[in-house]
């Protein structure tokens, strides 16, 4: 298979570093200095659990030198934050074929319906990814954190045609280190996923706080496992049944990070620029209302962002 993967930071850089590593067809759509770096001195990623993984030739471009070279891939993973979905859509409007497999992996819920609607006529599924992981220097990724899984599938009443193609692609991640889980439960799997950073992307915002806050009793632990619980309970308003405890699930992946660490979404705000805000916070509080589902933890902290512009 042939793999386009929009953004190399810390979720699009692991996924298909991995990829390249195990030998795949792999271009990375990426920009400025991690571009350049990327072509003159290949990707390092840096992991404590495998030590140094190091490619170093990558076929890396950026977006409109890809579409110029009119290549068109079998999959296309869009690794963009929320608030640069608009410039992945029109990529993908134009670089995918009939037979290519589109997945959004976002923090943000629901992220393929919103390509799907854009992109009539191609395919469009929804994703999700647990990684840590982050640009540490241009061309080198440090992943502290072993976890890596992706959920992906296609959402009810979807067409199913792509469906021998998002198998193999199970086994083809499968093979390159990744935990890949091809589901028949995408919105489950991606609300029990949003239902995780979510809560400690807008706890640890609202704050100030890094991981091993979140490790013990206080109003950092305790906000984090109330923001859960209104998003399970907003799940459950949409009928999603969950196979799992949301909020012993929550806690065992938070008590498992080492402590120090702080979210995208902390590190958008801290440098200035756009954030995720509006995706991991703002969503949950319009979807309670749409549902009729008290969100107080939400409307909160949604208020004190947009008090702090935030919301943009």
């Amino acid at each position: 298979m042939k793999f386009a993967i929009i953004g190399a930071g810390g979720t699009g850089g692991v996924l298909g570093g991995y990829l390249a590593h195990a030998g795949n067809d792999v271009t990375f759509l990426a920009r400025g200095r991690h571009l350049q770096a990327m072509q003159e001195n290949g990707l390092l990623i840096r992991t404590n659990h495998r030590g140094d993984i190091r490619i170093p030739k990558v076929k890396a471009c950026t977006m409109d030198e890809y579409l110029q070279a009119k290549e068109t891939p079998d999959v296309l993973f869009v690794c963009v934050k929320y608030y640069s979905l608009p410039d992945a859509i029109e990529f993908a409007r134009h670089a995918a074929g009939k037979e290519t497999l589109i997945i959004p992996i976002l923090n943000v819920f629901g992220s393929g319906a919103v390509m799907q609607e854009k992109l009539p006529g191609l395919t469009a599924l929804d994703g999700c990814i647990y990684v840590f992981a982050k640009i540490a220097e241009p061309g080198v990724i440090a992943q502290p954190q072993s976890i890596l899984r992706v959920f992906y599938g296609f959402r009810p009443g979807q067409s199913q045609e792509l469906s021998g193609k998002a198998r193999e692609l199970e086994a083809i991640l499968r093979a390159a280190d990744i935990h890949a889980h091809f589901t028949d439960q995408i919105q489950r799997d991606a609300l029990t996923k949003f239902s995780f950073v979510s809560p400690m992307g807008s706890a640890g915002l609202y704050y100030g706080a890094k991981s091993d806050e979140f490790q013990h009793p206080g109003k950092v632990r305790e906000t984090f496992i109330g923001l859960i619980q209104e998003v399970q309970a907003l799940g459950e308003a949409m009928g999603i049944t969950f196979d799992r405890d949301l909020v012993a699930n929550g806690l065992k992946l938070m008590d498992a990070f080492a402590p120090g660490l702080t979210t995208s979404m902390q590190r958008d705000v801290e440098k200035g620029g756009p954030s995720e805000f509006t995706g991991l916070v703002d969503r949950i509080v319009a979807l309670g209302q749409e549902y009729h589902v008290a969100t107080p933890l939400y409307a909160k902290i949604s208020a004190w962002g947009h008090e702090k512009g935030l919301a943009r």
